[in-house]
């Protein structure tokens, strides 16, 4: 039998953490303009600098020595190697070179050296010419590919990439990411060419001169048909979609209006307000508002509310401009329920509901958005905009039920069952309108691609065509993505942001909430949400996403990852779903059901079904399983088959990366606990995988962690497995805590960047990664025992490897001195708070020093019978470590956090570099405190030491370069012992 003989990858040793988190956060951020996701929404997607990120970590071999392989070199030699790893990461992970083809480059050659590398080992293999071809890097496949982030970024790393999912609306994502493009890239379009501009962007002709690489072509053609679908919708329901004449009437009492009396303004949105019978009785007849609020904008200057105004036992919506009343803001729903504006009566939520599913909630105009010279006006509702928005009679609506999942979909609870009754007929008309628009475009297309010179084969994308038919498929695939896009935003649960006078989507989060004043948009005009928007958004992001040359072939199908078999020999990474977190098909049959009706002709099994497969789904949902046991147990075989699956068929030479999406729900001292988590590991480990790394992504904003008044932990753990060999053993719960004791020290050691030039991986991460070489030991035994011969859970094993690291964090087991140990043990007990001299006195005797002596060394106040650690912000400025003649690691540690947020690394820095010796104790001793503050809840605290420790490794630079400016290189960075000297 011959071994495969295979290298450690980079993944499976160091990452420069830090700064692949720091382009997920910044992925985050708004305006950093055409991205993927504007293709088409998608739940959680991974951000793609980390999926670039770990797929190159992935497939590259680490430079360290392995003695059994006899390749690599040694630690000093390593470093360096690595360092050159983790700066093609680093650029690679920046925003603006997502499509840098210099980087991709390097990143692409490392990738082919290891391989080469890898090829070379196993020269001698009975299958070297199957599995190890030096001049074939082995394809990508992601199972769950979802919203395609992991399959696009294996694609631009230079792979063969596959993306399988059993949802429907996923595999259309991934095919128009990673398999439509390449078989149309540097096509020019073939579309009737346009001389006007389409939402601020000029259409390109067909000048021969013109550049038409990567997806530039398709996406202008989707500019060209888009324009062409508008052109013909506005031939066919543009009475729905009239301009309003300023008359006498509507500017009565409005002085702003005055300049546009006679004049037709172009409406951009109807805002509606849902209304219900008064229980009053006194009121019956009286259908009341409904609203969240009566604010139509509170930009100031351009301030604009609604006011109910009650006449004659009724009342009319009124538009009035100028500072708004508090009574404004109030709206009449409540978090308790509503309230009647007739008689101030209660309208309980449980009434309301009852009306609802009665059929008696009904809309009610409650004003006009139209656009002005300088910006939105707001008019008053007018019968005429009444009677033409209830002309709209839809011939066709989406009548499948709304799923009966009471956690994420509200709106059965309120009559609205079905997905066409979260439309109003208006919104219905022109979703039907622009749907069957995609298949006249997509024959249209046909026509004229043959016209231009494309094959005229007959044969269909779906059967693999590349000719004039293909590409007329190919086009109504993005066209109906813009469909879907209008329809996120032209639905009864979208909503009006006042703040910013805009339509907000539907899908703000992962749900379907109750909603009760809405926006209707104008769908064909060129402003706010419409379809000619749609289009844009749809158009370039195609551009941007596919804009490499050449584009690598990709291919997407629709498969059970418990059965799929396309994962053998190739380099798996994948972003199964998370336990119970998200209802992916749940949540998806809102778009599939009108991406069914412009695509069914087409991908004719892939929308075979009415809806999205349910069965399926490997997600723990109890109200689909009956119960929370039942679930969790579907849960946990699913999964269980579908990484047995991956560990069964990925390519022997590579480590397989799985996301998952880590929410610790219970912190206790000595342990961190999940189920979703515990459950998800125990899948893993029970399909045949050892767990060699856990890796934390911080895909949140950063701003989000200090809103939320708490450290969030990184929003996904990445984990690294190799397949379980054949003759693991199995050894004792001695054993375990015995080897937990020799390895964890120098693995945790490790990720702090003690004895790497990596930067440490920060405090709020740092419990999840150590999970990593934790579960590295217990994974790679058949069982561990205890004591009465049952085996080891994974929760348990979780509670021996937190202890593990807080006894490694642990002051007391190291070289503390012994000020800095009464100091932490004081923290422990009282925080930043006062306790009395007796206690303090006892402990410090305990820790071998006295309060006079910490006292002496400036960390503590001491009077009237009290004693109390005293805030780095009340420390010293100018403080001079040299002439400091007592001092600990907690005065030189909170000197540290002073400067830092005083005034920076730079000066953190300089103050490092006047007490070099004192760096990893600082270090160390932050850690410690990190984790102390965390579990106690002290989230302003906590962040302090987080911080500290994320800047660290630029401090550390900025001691080197800003200490020693003008002097002699007395010391530096000593990167065989990891220490500053």
């Amino acid at each position: 039998m011959f071994d495969i003989k295979v290298p450690k990858k980079l993944i499976e040793v160091a990452l420069p953490l830090n700064d692949i988190n720091s382009a997920c956060m910044h992925e985050k951020q708004p305006g950093i303009g055409s991205h993927p996701r504007g293709l088409h929404l998608w739940w959680a997607r991974r951000p793609l600098p980390a999926a670039r990120a770990v797929l190159f970590a992935q497939m590259v071999n680490d430079p360290g020595y392995e003695r059994d392989l006899k390749r690599g070199v040694n630690k000093k030699d390593a470093d360096i190697k690595r360092e050159i790893l983790f700066q093609i990461i680093r650029d690679l992970v920046r925003w603006e070179n997502t499509n840098n083809q210099e980087v991709l480059t390097r990143a692409r050659d490392a990738i082919k050296d290891s391989w080469i590398e890898t090829c070379n080992l196993n020269r001698k293999h009975p299958q070297a010419a199957e599995l190890f071809n030096p001049n074939k890097i082995p394809a990508f496949h992601d199972p769950f590919a979802g919203g395609g982030a992991i399959p696009l970024e294996a694609q631009r790393l230079g792979l063969e990439s596959h993306a399988s999912d059993l949802n429907p609306v996923a595999v259309m994502i991934n095919k128009a990411m990673i398999e439509i493009p390449p078989n149309f890239a540097g096509q020019a379009p073939i579309g009737p060419e346009i001389t006007k501009k389409i939402i601020n962007k000029k259409s390109k002709t067909n000048d021969i001169f013109e550049n038409w690489g990567g997806a530039k072509g398709l996406a202008e053609d989707v500019r060209r048909y888009g324009l062409w679908m508008n052109d013909k919708a506005l031939q066919r329901i543009g009475h729905l979609y009239p301009k309003i004449v300023i008359t006498k009437d509507i500017a009565q009492g409005r002085e702003d209006l005055l300049p546009y009396m006679g004049k037709e303004l172009t409406i951009i949105a109807w805002l509606w307000s849902r209304t219900v019978k008064s229980p009053n009785p006194a009121y019956s007849n009286v259908y009341v508002p409904l609203a969240h609020s009566f604010i139509l904008s509170n930009k100031i200057g351009k301030e604009a509310w609604v006011e109910p105004v009650i006449t004659n036992n009724s009342f009319q919506f009124i538009v009035r401009i100028g500072k708004i009343p508090n009574t404004a803001f109030a709206g009449t729903v409540k978090r308790t329920g509503a309230t009647c504006i007739m008689s101030n009566t209660a309208i309980p939520f449980k009434y309301i509901r009852e009306e609802g599913k009665a059929g008696r909630i009904k809309p009610q105009l409650m004003a006009i958005v139209v656009e002005g010279r300088n910006g939105r006006i707001y008019l008053s509702p007018t019968e005429e905009m009444v009677k033409i928005a209830n002309s709209a009679k839809p011939a066709w609506e989406p009548e499948h039920a709304l799923p009966t999942n009471p956690r994420d979909f509200k709106t059965p609870n309120y009559g609205m069952r079905t997905f066409g009754s979260l439309f109003t007929p208006r919104q219905l008309v022109a979703l039907n309108t622009f749907s069957d628009l995609v298949k006249e475009a997509r024959i249209q297309a046909i026509i004229d691609a043959k016209d231009a010179g494309m094959a005229n084969d007959g044969i269909s994308l779906n059967s693999g065509g590349k000719g004039a038919t293909a590409y007329g498929d190919a086009l109504a695939v993005y066209l109906s993505f813009a469909v879907d896009r209008l329809a996120d935003y032209n639905c009864t649960i979208s909503t009006w942001k006042a703040s910013g006078e805009q339509v907000m989507q539907t899908y703000k989060r992962q749900a379907l909430p109750m909603t009760w004043d809405f926006p209707e948009s104008n769908v064909l005009i060129d402003k706010s949400i419409c379809w000619l928007k749609a289009i844009k958004y749809c158009a370039d992001n195609l551009e941007i996403t596919c804009r490499l040359s050449p584009l690598i072939p990709g291919r997407a199908t629709q498969q059970d990852a418990a059965t799929q078999k396309t994962s053998v020999n190739k380099v798996v990474s994948t972003d199964p779903p998370y336990y119970d977190n998200i209802g992916y098909a749940d949540l998806s049959d809102f778009f599939y059901v009108w991406m069914r009706r412009s695509l069914q002709t087409i991908y004719t099994d892939l929308f075979a079904t009415l809806v999205t497969p349910k069965a399926e789904e490997l997600i723990a949902t109890a109200y689909r399983h009956g119960n929370k046991e039942k679930a969790e147990r579907f849960f946990l075989d699913g999964m269980t088959r579908a990484i047995q699956n991956l560990a069964e068929q990925a390519h022997p030479a590579f480590p397989v990366t799985i996301y998952y999406a880590f929410k610790q729900t219970e912190t206790k001292a000595d342990c961190t606990s999940n189920t979703g988590w515990e459950t998800f590991l125990e899948a893993v480990l029970s399909a045949g995988f050892s767990i060699d790394g856990t890796w934390p992504m911080r895909t949140e904003l950063a701003n989000r962690m200090i809103a939320s008044g708490s450290n969030a932990l990184a929003s996904s753990i990445v984990l690294v497995c190799r397949k379980r060999v054949i003759t693991a053993a199995t050894v004792s719960r001695r054993e375990f805590q015995k080897e937990l004791r020799e390895t964890m020290p120098e693995s945790l050691e490790t990720m702090i960047g003690g004895k790497t030039g990596q930067t440490p991986i920060a405090p709020v991460d740092l419990a999840q990664a150590a999970i990593g070489p934790g579960m590295a030991i217990f994974s790679k035994y058949a069982a561990v025992l205890n004591q009465d011969g049952t085996k080891m859970t994974v929760h348990e094993a979780l509670i021996m490897i937190n202890k593990s690291i807080t006894e490694y964090l642990n002051p007391d087991s190291g070289n503390f001195d012994n000020d800095t140990l009464f100091c932490v043990s004081w923290f422990d007990q009282y925080g930043w708070g006062t306790g009395p001299f007796g206690e303090a006195d006892t402990l410090a005797r305990a820790k071998g020093t006295s309060v006079d002596g910490v006292y002496e060394a400036g960390v503590t106040e001491s009077g009237s019978g009290k004693v109390r650690l005293m805030k780095w912000a009340e420390y010293p400025e100018n403080w001079d470590p040299a002439k400091d003649k007592r001092l600990p690691i907690w005065e030189a540690c909170h000197h540290m956090i002073h400067s830092l947020n005083q005034k920076g690394e730079n000066t953190a820095g300089k103050l490092l570099a006047r007490m070099p010796d004192k760096g990893e104790l600082i270090r160390q001793l932050a850690y410690h405190l990190y984790t102390l503050c965390e579990r106690r809840k002290w989230a302003d605290d906590a962040r302090a030491y987080n911080e500290l420790i994320t800047c660290w490794h630029e401090i550390v630079l900025a001691s080197n370069i800003i200490g020693h400016s003008g002097t002699q290189l007395e010391f530096g960075i000593d990167f065989e012992e990891g220490i500053v000297r």
